[in-house]
């Protein structure tokens, strides 16, 4: 059978291409791709919307202007250069005292006694072996005279023999005799003039011994050595005080007292900063149980020696002007400066991290701000507060409030975005 002939355009027109998807059903298919493109839009911008922007916070300092001469800090402790733990020489059991801490004493008052009992008796025989020397004393003087009154009487005797011999009533041998006994009574007169004196030694031994006791009875008596201030009560009515107190039960010092007149701080110095520190230099004394003050003073000398364990040298630093607040071992700290402080220099002001200015503005019309955070309920909120910039002191700036009140502890925005402004709400970042 001969090959059909060519089908007419027509019926080719009437065959079903089945390599294309019908058009009805490819648009079906883009359908949930575009809504779900379009709530992910709608999402992301309502989160941009309602998203609170993260900040970091800083505060208002209070600072002090001397800082900015700053170029050293040290610290360290109060101390009394003219202190003494109080005792005596003595042994013997306390049986007064007259003193406890905080007693202001002037050089000399009593502060304790001991038992001076057998000091006391051993006073009183001394005192009686003087008074028996003063009787040798005068014993030995009446020998002196009567031994004068023999050499007058020999003397007188000699020489009326002398004179009766010449008319040759008196023999020789009876004008030697006198002349013997002119001899011993010269001699007499000597040996009691050396009994007189052997008395008076005799009578300053004793004095001397009468004042041995008396300084055994002054060292019962315990006294201030110096004016000062009791700093500690060592020991107790009852106690055994002895110099040296190794004994179990004993003590040593009554008291310890200080001269609250020379009191400095000794500082520690590292030995790497050391060359900062010269004699004379002004400071500022800054005392923890004094946070709102600060004291004056100069470096008033330095330990010529270095602490291998710490590796730090003592500097002595001198107040200024004392306090009467200003007590020995508080802690202390000091700043060495370059130049001395002024009283304005010493008065507090507010200062700020550098970061935390915002600047709005251009030139010398643009005003600075900082953003600080205000807590309303659970919401942080921001409020600009316009600033005036002072003096740099050292890693802060000092700031003067132009609009609205300013106070050290206050929370601010640290490195705020341009956009961040009065009113809008704000989450804190981490640290």
């Amino acid at each position: 059978m001969a090959d059909s002939p060519t089908a007419s355009p027509s019926i080719a027109e009437l065959k079903i291409d089945r390599s294309k998807p019908p058009q009805s059903k490819r648009r079906r298919k883009f359908w949930p791709w575009l809504l779900a493109a379009a709530l992910v839009l709608g999402a992301a911008l309502a989160l941009t919307l309602t998203a609170k922007p993260e900040v970091q916070v800083t505060s208002v300092l209070q600072t002090y202007p001397s800082q900015q001469y700053l170029q050293l800090t040290a610290s360290g402790y109060v101390v009394a250069q003219r202190r003494a733990a109080v005792a005596s020489k003595a042994t013997g059991r306390l049986i007064e005292l007259l003193v406890r801490e905080g007693s202001r004493l002037k050089k000399g008052d009593l502060i304790a006694r001991l038992d001076a009992s057998d000091v006391q008796a051993a006073l009183g025989t001394a005192q009686a072996g003087v008074r028996q020397a003063e009787a040798g004393v005068r014993q030995a003087l009446a020998g002196v005279r009567q031994a004068e009154v023999e050499l007058t009487n020999a003397d007188a005797e000699l020489q009326r023999s002398k004179g009766l011999q010449a008319q040759g009533f008196v023999s020789p041998q009876a004008l030697d005799a006198n002349q013997r006994r002119l001899d011993a009574a010269r001699a007499g007169q000597a040996a009691a003039q050396a009994s007189v004196a052997q008395a008076q030694a005799g009578v300053a031994q004793a004095q001397a011994l009468v004042t041995v006791q008396q300084v055994n009875r002054d060292y019962t008596e315990i006294r201030a050595p110096f004016d000062g201030v009791v700093l500690n009560k060592n020991a107790n009515v009852g106690d055994i005080i002895t110099p040296f107190s190794n004994a179990a039960g004993s003590q040593g010092a009554v008291v310890t007292m200080a001269d609250l007149s020379t009191l400095e701080v000794e500082a520690d110095v590292s030995e790497g900063s050391l060359s900062k520190a010269t004699q004379g230099q002004p400071v500022e004394i800054t005392l923890d149980a004094l946070p709102e003050m600060r004291f004056r003073g100069q470096v008033a000398g330095i330990v010529p020696t270095v602490d291998r364990a710490k590796a730090t040298v003592v500097t002595k630093i001198q107040f200024e002007k004392l306090d009467p607040r200003i007590l020995p071992e508080m802690s202390a700290k000091v700043s060495f400066l370059s130049q001395a402080p002024t009283a304005a220099d010493q008065q507090p002001v507010l200062a700020v991290n550098p970061k935390a200015l915002q600047i709005q503005g251009q030139g010398q019309d643009g005003k600075q701000f900082l953003l600080r955070l205000k807590r309303e309920g659970d919401k942080e909120l921001l409020e600009a507060v316009e600033v005036k910039v002072g003096r740099k002191l050292g890693d802060v700036v000092e700031v003067t409030a132009v609009s609205g009140t300013l106070q050290s502890g206050e929370r601010l925005v640290l490195s705020p975005a341009a956009q961040l402004k009065t009113g809008m709400q704000v989450k804190l970042g981490g640290k």
